[in-house]
């Protein structure tokens, strides 16, 4: 990584990570009649990690995974995080 890159966060927004909404991530998960375990079937991540951050105990996520987990929902990544506040 090159301190360049950190110059230029809209192209490396990947480094700084997304903030999930939790609760967003389970309504619609429960909208769609969804477990957690066929969510962890769809993304491959842990079923424990996925609960926690329903739960809003994880704060900061890589963009990947957020991505992963609005492809698997059928969602925009846009309508399962938060905006950062200043």
């Amino acid at each position: 990584m090159s301190s360049e890159c950190l110059h230029w966060i809209a192209e490396c927004a990947y480094i700084l990570g997304v903030t999930p909404d939790g609760p967003a991530i389970r309504r619609v998960r429960k909208a769609q009649k969804m477990s957690l375990r066929t969510l962890q079937e769809l993304t491959g991540f842990d079923r424990g990690y996925l609960s926690r951050m329903e739960r809003g105990q994880i704060r900061r996520s890589a963009d990947h995974r957020v991505r992963t987990i609005a492809d698997a929902l059928q969602v925009k990544p846009a309508a399962i995080t938060q905006e950062e506040k200043p």
